[in-house]
């Protein structure tokens, strides 16, 4: 169908996004190669030019070109000592056309946009590749930037030590202990670079490679995590940017950050459980579940309360078993993309009869250790945690009780729970003062970062922003689990500047 104009209604509510690559959700590294008010640029002097050579890699288009460029490491100290970003670019197709570059920006925190010219950037409508140069960057302490480790045991890379699980009776102090254990195996080997990982910090080597580029103004079409990063850079260099669109949403309460990312999850799942509930019991589906929709979440809640009791081992895996939690993590991993939907009814279907699928593939430990800690980094350096294990176990207890598919997680005691450095700046705060230049896009029911959140974006940047709010299933909204019509009204304005007046939905 054609979207309907709404005047969409603003409210607060809670927010989303697991934000963990890291911890979790996000894209792993592409196989590429006294402090200021965060509401004040650092600045620093111009970079030098770009000197582009051959990228690193396979499956990529011949005509991407990477580089590395210089940034403080401390933009206190802006002449101090310097890292490296490494950066990417695609040219324009058009020159004669060309109106200037678009930045992608990588979900995670601890994604990289590095392959994305080549990967996703193939994707845009050609007219828009025609009149941008599409560059991708991997954030500070990447691998391909300078790179920064934890040094975890190989227990700690797992997914459900990192997203929070509490025990199956409740019990937080396992994860305190976790939070302890990861965050001094931070502090011990990621030196000052761990410590100088943060979101303002991203926005402020984003405004170096736009200088870099000898851009004016900058474009960016920003993902999940990446919306945060966009809507920072957009606070932080208000007249640098150009046509920006945020897809995916988080909440940029600015008093939570990533603790309400986490929290969201409980929200996320909710409301894109029924979705999988009505494909796993459509008649025909080689891997139905249930009779009928209703039956699929008790199911669920009983064959994970089986798992805690009685583990199934699972060679290869990490942990080597499929408990409750690692039952709960592949489901809410699913929940971010229909494709998934299969394989998470394989698993189920499997574990109702003792057994177990082969293990899933699994990033080497060395991309582990280096996305887990710059995930972890940003998360903690954003905000102070709490550092109470009966914060932590009060907020599990509630959690449990009203959101039984997450078992409490998104309340629990991260690494950041025990990180053992303050933040350095207060995080910044998204207002609307700024041009009207952003573009959101956010399908109705995503697990990481759902409409609830995103619509406290958008009452942040208020007259900033207009938003697509699309009726679709699934985490990233344009050009992956959206509609046509987002993904037209999306394309229209990258190309053409043209922006709805008002909020749409696109059903």
């Amino acid at each position: 169908m054609a979207h309907t104009r709404t005047k969409t209604t603003i409210t607060r509510a809670t927010a989303l996004l697991a934000a963990c690559a890291a911890l979790g959700g996000a894209s792993l590294a592409a196989p590429l190669a006294g402090p200021a008010s965060a509401s004040t640029p650092r600045t620093a002097s111009t970079p030098p030019a770009l000197d582009w050579t051959t990228c690193a890699g396979t499956g990529l288009d011949p005509r991407q070109r990477c580089a590395t460029l210089d940034v403080p490491m401390d933009y206190d100290d802006p002449d101090g000592k310097k890292i490296t970003i490494a950066v990417s670019r695609i040219p324009a197709e058009r020159p004669e056309a060309r109106r200037g570059a678009l930045l992608l920006i990588a979900g995670g925190p601890g994604g990289s946009s590095l392959g994305d010219p080549s990967g996703k950037g193939r994707k845009l409508p050609q007219r828009v590749r025609d009149t941008h140069d599409l560059i991708g960057f991997e954030p500070r302490g990447l691998a391909r930037s300078t790179p920064v480790s934890c040094g975890l045991g190989h227990a700690d890379l797992a997914v459900t030590a990192l997203r929070p699980w509490p025990a199956p009776d409740g019990s937080v102090t396992g994860n305190m202990a976790t939070a302890r254990r990861i965050s001094q195996a931070c502090a011990r080997n990621g030196g000052d670079l761990i410590r100088s990982i943060s979101t303002a910090n991203n926005a402020r080597d984003i405004d170096r490679i736009r200088a870099a580029l000898g851009e004016r103004k900058i474009s960016a079409w920003a993902v999940s995590y990446g919306t945060y990063v966009g809507a920072v850079y957009s606070r932080l260099f208000p007249q640098r940017t150009d046509r920006i669109v945020l897809d995916s949403n988080d909440d940029p309460d600015h008093t939570r950050v990533g603790r309400g990312w986490l929290a969201a999850h409980e929200r996320g799942v909710e409301d894109t459980f029924p979705a999988f509930a009505a494909w796993a019991s459509a008649p025909g589906n080689p891997d139905r579940l249930a009779r009928t929709a209703a039956e699929v979440r008790p199911l669920f809640l009983r064959l994970a309360a089986r798992l805690d009791r009685a583990p199934i081992p699972w060679p290869g895996a990490n942990p080597e078993e499929l408990n409750g939690d690692v039952l709960r993590q592949t489901m809410l991993s699913a929940m971010a993309d229909p494709d998934r939907f299969p394989g998470l009814a394989r698993l189920i279907l499997a574990a109702e009869q003792g057994t177990v699928p082969p293990a899933p593939p699994s990033p080497p430990d060395a991309a582990l250790q280096n996305t887990i800690a710059v995930g972890t980094a940003t998360l903690c350096n954003d905000v102070a945690w709490p550092t109470s294990t009966a914060a932590y176990r009060e907020g599990v207890a509630r959690s449990r009780a009203a959101h039984p598919l997450t078992a409490g997680m998104p309340r629990n005691a991260m690494p950041c729970a025990a990180w053992p450095t303050v933040p350095k700046e207060p995080p910044v705060r998204i207002t609307d003062r700024g041009p009207s230049n952003i573009l959101l896009v956010q399908n109705e029911r995503d697990p990481n970062t759902p409409l609830s959140g995103a619509l406290k974006m958008r009452e942040a940047l208020g007259r900033r922003a207009t938003m697509v709010t699309v009726d679709s299933t699934g985490h990233d909204a344009y050009l992956a689990n959206g509609n046509a019509c987002g993904d037209r009204t999306v394309s229209r304005y990258l190309a053409t500047g043209e922006r709805p007046e008002e909020d749409i939905r696109c059903s």
